[in-house]
């Protein structure tokens, strides 16, 4: 019977931690230690009751350094993505960490700099790019015509999203970077770098705006008001040319399917997730016209 691979977790109180944890359980991982500043963690009994949680980052460290795991999955708040996935790298382990992988551009090439240094290697989740409905249009046949693209992402939120870090554009990125980071990340695989962006309006619940891109032109909401979803719940939706793609539901096991697809050695590097986060970056510092 071989060993199963080990896994450590950051911010396993969080919204998305539940997700990597069951990835962890179907590829067979065992999870030997967990971090969070919240003690909110009753979910690990549901997979491992042996887990060494923290509290404390410099007693985690401590442990990862002292223990090891094979794999660090980073679910932190995403100004802390770039510190605890060199964390990882430099207590030997390699990396599985959720989008964005950093909120400015110049830190992935730090993050590249720390891979090179350590030997481990760091991969991101772009779990969109499993889905599919969205696959069957990167694979599509290519021509040379330019494509008409409209895109509206609603995630709808209540009023705790503003009173969280999530709320807080310099801990989460605001709204594009933390929500739209999925978004800009799928436009950008399908059709190709940017050439233009304009945004043309912008609230604390609702971005909108414009994209040339290599081969589309693109209009593009991204909001987390339910009013602007058809049924008040989550829409995801793209128009190519006047036809429609909706692809609200499918994600279950793809977070699963992210970490087969990383530990068969076909995951998404920092040089796949550079172009996002440099596009995020760069809409967010973009006035409203």
């Amino acid at each position: 019977m071989s060993t199963p691979l080990t896994f450590a977790i950051t911010g396993v109180a969080g919204f998305v931690a539940p997700r990597h944890l069951q990835a962890i359980h179907d590829v067979g991982g065992k999870l030997v230690a967990a971090l969070d500043p919240s003690d909110s963690v009753g979910i690990l009994d549901k997979f491992d009751r042996s887990t060494h949680f923290f509290t404390s980052p410099e007693r985690f460290e401590r442990f990862l350094s002292s223990h090891g795991a094979d794999w660090l999955s980073v679910c932190s708040p995403n100004h802390l993505h770039d510190v605890h996935a060199r964390l990882g790298m430099q207590s030997g382990s390699n990396v599985l960490c959720e989008k964005p992988l950093c909120l400015s551009p110049w830190n992935l090439d730090s993050l590249e700099e720390t891979e090179r240094k350590t030997g481990k290697r760091l991969y991101t989740v772009l779990q969109l790019r499993h889905l599919p409905k969205l696959q069957s249009l990167f694979y599509a046949p290519r021509g040379e015509r330019r494509h008409s693209i409209q895109l509206k992402y609603v995630t709808p939120r209540g009023q705790w999203y503003h009173q969280s870090w999530k709320g807080d554009t310099e801990l989460s990125g605001g709204l594009i970077t933390n929500i739209g980071i999925h978004m800009l990340d799928l436009l950008l695989w399908l059709w190709g770098p940017y050439d233009a962006v304009a945004v043309t309006h912008r609230t604390p619940t609702r971005v909108m705006g414009t994209l040339q891109l290599a081969r589309a032109d693109v209009s593009w909401l991204l909001s987390i008001d339910a009013t602007d979803s058809p049924d008040h719940q989550a829409f995801r939706s793209l128009i190519v040319d006047g036809y429609s793609v909706e692809f609200s539901d499918g994600f279950t096991g793809l977070h699963t399917k992210v970490y087969e697809e990383t530990l068969a050695g076909r995951g998404h590097t920092v040089a796949d997730a550079r172009p996002a986060v440099e596009l995020a970056y760069r809409l967010r510092h973009q006035p409203a016209a």
